[in-house]
């Protein structure tokens, strides 16, 4: 069934909303621990984390339009590791996925609850669409193993 824009979905809305919606300049850090609240110390691990381990320590801001609010892109060089999107007391880790990198992070010790993320996740042209919810610090864990797979494939 095809559906014009503005007509209702059976699929459920995503209830992760930007924290940074409708804002015309990018979040300065008093904006962004304002919104993460407890959260930003685990922002803060993981982007430490993937600057220790992996040496990917460039980030930049960018917003697609004010509706969808701001992201930081974390990356290695010009390739995209990984977008954090924050939102109030939780960010969300996206990942769009290759084939390969799809099958190494399928194989990488990753519970059942992201396995069935992954299998159940839209497939685009540039990879397959992964968001993991940032809430607590055993979430870090399947963020890093996801990035992993990304850089070594």
């Amino acid at each position: 069934m095809t559906m014009a824009w503005g007509q209702l979905s059976t699929v459920m809305p995503d209830p992760f909303i930007n924290a940074f919606v409708n804002e015309a300049e990018e979040p300065t850090p008093g904006d962004l621990a304002n919104a993460l609240g407890a959260a930003l110390s685990l922002w803060d691990k993981l982007l430490a984390d993937m600057a220790n381990d992996s040496h990917i320590d460039l980030r930049e801001w960018h917003s697609y339009s004010r509706k969808a609010g701001w992201s930081m892109r974390v990356k290695q060089g010009q390739r995209t590791i990984l977008c954090l999107s924050p939102s109030r007391d939780v960010f969300r880790a996206s990942f769009a996925l290759g084939a390969k990198a799809l099958q190494a992070a399928k194989h990488n010790g990753l519970p059942a609850r992201v396995l069935k993320i992954i299998n159940e996740a839209k497939r685009y042209a540039d990879g397959t669409a992964i968001r993991i919810e940032v809430k607590k610090p055993t979430d870090l864990l399947i963020v890093k193993k996801l990035a992993a797979a990304k850089l070594e494939n």
